[in-house]
């Protein structure tokens, strides 16, 4: 009868300790519920000898991550450059991608491919347009 007792005596401890921890848990008014930032839009790009291309290139502002490909036989450095940012990546080799990771505000963006050496012509610019910002992706879900 004793062993019996004893443990219905530690289970009642048990659920009563468990029961105050859920209620100190649940905490006062602290704690403030922030909207999420926008997910991260993918954009993807390639330089070619005829110029970079960024696809698509425009969007509303937030969290970026662009890959760009470099799809000509020499290295180069990628460059995204606005009002509000300067990134540089690489030098990227032939055949190879490069990642570049940004929030951008709204504005115009320019993507450059440059060449650690004189080149008789310079590759045209890719051009990314972002608006106003994007949603919160507080309602989105499988997000880290």
């Amino acid at each position: 009868m004793r062993t019996h007792t004893k443990m219905r005596s530690h289970c009642l401890a048990l659920l009563i300790i468990g029961a105050a921890g859920a209620v100190v848990g649940c905490g006062g008014d602290d704690f403030e519920n922030e909207p999420r930032p926008p997910a991260a839009v993918t954009l993807t790009g390639v330089i070619q000898d005829v110029g970079v291309t960024v696809s698509p290139n425009n969007r509303g502002a937030g969290p970026f991550v662009i890959t760009i490909s470099n799809q000509t036989k020499e290295a180069h450095t990628v460059t995204l450059e606005g009002d509000s940012v300067e990134e540089t990546v690489g030098p990227v080799q032939p055949q190879d991608t490069a990642t570049i990771q940004a929030t951008l505000e709204p504005g115009s963006y320019e993507v450059r491919a440059g060449s650690p050496r004189a080149v008789p012509k310079a590759i045209p610019a890719a051009e990314l347009t972002i608006g106003q910002p994007r949603d919160s992706s507080s309602d989105q879900l499988l997000l880290p």
